[in-house]
């Protein structure tokens, strides 16, 4: 089972915790980051604009011209930072990459950290669409399996969700990962995580079953690289309130000869209202639980299905 509060290692735009880096000399603290993730978190802070040699505070920027290589333009007085930017952050991301982060959490909209949203001018003035900025397209194309999210996609309770979930996997992969990386290893990471999978993504959970079925197939490296890709492009999947009814009826069936008639009816109406959006989540996943508990499941014991993230963050709570 997890621990109640395991250590994760993640990186964060650094405005997000209270620091006065931003362009305008202020901060952008979140509370959700700070306060309640926090207890959980060893933050790592950056702030590319700040780190790279601009000035606090300093002229606002945006990302202008070719989509596919944006330049970074000061709005007024037409600076170009792009070069200034682009050398620093290959830096940068050579250090993190020995901090052996599990995941990065970016502000927003921003020229260098937005994830998704960042505006890209067709010409100073004119916005043409979004897209990432520059130092968080950078930090998704040099660590491409790790959980990269804004705090502004955070604000969703299902985005929420799935980032924290995909963070404890992509935490426990690099575990896995540290400790050998063994074939053995993997048929019992997979095993552990058999259920959680299946609550993002059936297909997912085949093509990786089939993986760990016939190892011999590939190297070692190969077998390692298709996993990998495979687990978290199935954790990117959000879990419904159809897949979850699919894994808790398939934990319920363990229990069919020992549960009562009365506990079945209480299981299985759980279950449906679960299913119907009238009870969270938490309710037949604690019932489950105790039923784990009280026959001593050795395999349901070791599911992280049951145990996805910690339990203060309350991220099943909510119907």
């Amino acid at each position: 089972m997890m621990k109640s509060k395991p250590s994760l290692k993640l990186g964060i735009s650094s405005c997000l915790l209270d620091n006065n880096v931003r362009y305008d000399g202020g901060s952008k603290p979140d509370h959700f980051l700070r306060q309640t993730l926090g207890q959980f978190i060893e933050w790592v802070p950056v702030c590319p604009e700040a780190e790279c040699g601009l000035s606090i505070p300093r002229e606002a920027m945006d990302l202008v011209g070719d989509p596919d290589s944006p330049r970074m333009i000061t709005r007024v007085t037409g600076v170009d930072h792009t070069v200034r930017m682009m050398q620093w952050t290959k830096k940068k991301l050579a250090a993190l990459e020995k901090e052996e982060l599990s995941g990065f959490v970016l502000k927003a909209r921003s020229p260098s950290c937005g994830v998704h949203d960042a505006k890209l001018y067709s010409r100073p003035g004119k916005a043409a669409a979004g897209r990432a900025g520059l130092f968080a397209e950078a930090v998704m194309a040099r660590f491409p399996l790790m959980p990269v999210e804004d705090e502004e996609g955070l604000q969703d309770p299902g985005i929420r969700e799935n980032f924290i979930v995909r963070l404890f996997v992509y935490q426990r992969w690099q575990g896995f990962l540290a400790e050998g990386g063994t074939v053995g290893q993997l048929v019992a990471f997979h095993g552990r995580h058999k259920y959680l999978l299946m609550s993002h993504s059936a297909k997912h959970l085949k093509e990786l079953g089939s993986l760990v079925a016939a190892p011999k197939k590939y190297k070692r490296p190969e077998l390692l690289g298709r996993y990998s890709m495979l687990l978290m492009d199935c954790l990117k999947l959000q879990a419904t309130e159809k897949k979850h009814t699919n894994v808790l009826q398939h934990m319920a069936g363990y229990f069919k000869k020992q549960l009562s008639p009365a506990e079945k009816l209480e299981l299985d109406e759980s279950i449906t209202k679960c299913h119907q959006g009238l009870v969270p989540l938490i309710v037949p996943i604690t019932l489950i639980k105790h039923y784990v508990r009280k026959y001593d499941d050795p395999y349901l014991k070791e599911q992280h299905y049951l145990n996805p993230h910690p339990l203060e963050l309350m991220l099943r709570n909510h119907a």
